[in-house]
C-alpha cells in the first residue's frame, strides 16, 4: 500500500478551510488541520505543528482573526498578532523539517493595493496603500518570506472578497432582501484613528475619509469554487511563486454589485447608505465601513498569464450560483 499524500491547513475551520479540505481530500490527500484546539495540531504546541508539517507535500496557511470587527486597539492588535504568530510557527516548522513541504501557500490580502478608481492593480504594482489594513497585509507577507527555505516554493495568496458560504455574502444578500440594497456612498465623517498604521513599519493612511466615489468604488471578488481551483492550479504549476491575486478577472463597482443583488432577490427598491448613515450602523453591527467603502480594483494577472481558466468571470452568474446552491442551508 502506498502512503497517502499529506496536506496541512493552518487554520481550517472557516468556510474557505472547509472547502479546501474537501477538495484536497478528493484529490487523495490526507489533510491535517492546525487550530487553537486542534484537531491534529495546536498553535500553542510548536512540536505538534512540526509533527504534521514534516513530511507534508503541501502547507496552506489560512489562520488569522477575521477583519469583520471594530478596529479598536484590542482587535487591531489581535488581527496583526494572529497572522504573524501563526505564519512564524509554520515557517519555523518548515525550516526545522527533515522533509520540508515542496509548496507553502499563505493567505494575504489584496488590500495592500492603493485605493484605485483609474485602473486595476496587478501583482507587478508596488504602489501599495498605507494605514492599518495594508500595514497588516505587508507585515504578514514580510513574516511569510522571513525564513530561508530553499526547498519550499512560496506563494502569497492576495485574496479579495470570496463569495460563497461566508459572512460577507450572507450580509450582502440580506441587505438586498430587506430593501437596504442601495449603493454605499462615501462622504464626510469625523476624523478618527482606527485606521492608523500598525506593525513593524507603521504608515499614516494615505487615502482620507470621505472620498467622493458616489458609490462607484470598485468591488473585487472571487467565487469560492475558483479560489479552490486556483489553489489546485498553483499547486500544479511550479513556475508560479511570489504574490498571486486571488480575484476574478472581471470586476465591478458597488452600485452594480447592489443592483445585481436586488435583481436576484427580486427586490425593486434599495435604499442608498451614505457614510454618515454607515458609521453609526457599522458601530451597532461591530464592523468597519471601510469593508464596503474602499475601492479595491484587483486583476489576477499571474493566474491569467499562467493559463488558469475561471469558472466564474462575471459577477451575476457567480452570485446566481451561490444563491441556487443555498450553501448556507437557508435562503441566501
Amino acid at each position: 500500500m502506498t502512503t497517502p499524500k499529506r496536506a496541512v491547513l493552518g487554520g481550517g475551520s472557516g468556510f474557505l478551510g472547509t472547502a479546501l479540505a474537501a477538495a484536497l481530500e478528493a484529490d487523495g490527500y490526507q489533510v491535517s488541520v492546525i487550530g487553537r484546539s486542534g484537531p491534529n495540531a495546536r498553535w500553542d504546541d510548536p512540536e505538534s505543528v512540526l509533527r504534521v508539517v514534516d513530511g507534508a507535500e503541501l502547507v496552506i496557511g489560512l489562520a488569522g482573526k477575521i477583519v469583520d470587527c471594530r478596529y479598536n486597539d484590542a482587535n487591531r492588535n489581535e488581527i496583526l498578532r494572529s497572522r504573524l504568530d501563526t505564519t512564524r510557527l509554520l515557517g519555523d516548522a518548515i525550516a526545522q523539517s527533515t522533509r520540508p513541504p515542496a509548496l507553502w501557500m499563505n493567505s494575504s490580502s489584496a488590500t495592500v493595493y492603493r485605493y484605485a478608481l483609474d485602473r486595476p492593480q496587478t501583482e507587478v504594482d508596488t504602489d501599495y496603500d498605507t494605514g492599518f489594513s495594508p500595514d497588516v497585509a505587508l507585515a504578514w507577507e514580510e513574516e511569510f518570506y522571513r525564513a530561508e527555505l530553499p526547498a519550499t516554493r512560496r506563494v502569497a495568496l492576495r485574496t479579495t472578497i470570496v463569495l460563497g458560504d461566508g459572512p460577507a455574502t450572507r450580509v450582502f444578500f440580506r441587505l438586498a432582501r430587506f430593501g437596504l440594497g442601495g449603493p454605499q456612498i462615501d462622504g464626510w465623517w469625523f476624523p478618527h484613528r482606527r485606521y492608523r498604521g500598525i506593525g513593524p513599519h507603521p504608515t499614516a493612511p494615505r487615502t482620507p475619509l470621505g472620498v467622493r466615489s458616489k458609490g462607484r468604488q470598485k468591488f473585487s471578488w472571487i467565487h469560492v469554487d475558483d479560489f479552490v481551483d486556483a489553489v489546485r492550479f498553483i499547486r500544479d504549476t511550479p513556475s508560479i511563486r511570489g504574490a498571486v491575486n486571488m480575484s476574478a478577472p472581471t470586476q465591478t463597482d458597488n452600485r452594480t454589485l447592489m443592483a445585481t443583488l436586488r435583481r436576484l432577490v427580486r427586490m425593486p427598491l434599495g435604499l442608498p447608505a451614505w457614510r454618515f448613515m454607515l458609521e453609526p450602523a457599522m458601530w451597532v453591527l461591530r464592523t468597519e465601513p471601510e469593508l464596503v467603502l474602499k475601492s479595491r480594483w484587483v486583476a489576477p494577472q499571474v493566474l491569467l498569464d499562467a493559463g488558469y481558466r475561471f469558472r466564474f468571470r462575471e459577477l451575476e452568474p457567480a452570485l446566481r450560483d451561490i444563491r441556487r446552491k443555498d450553501v448556507s442551508g437557508r435562503a441566501a
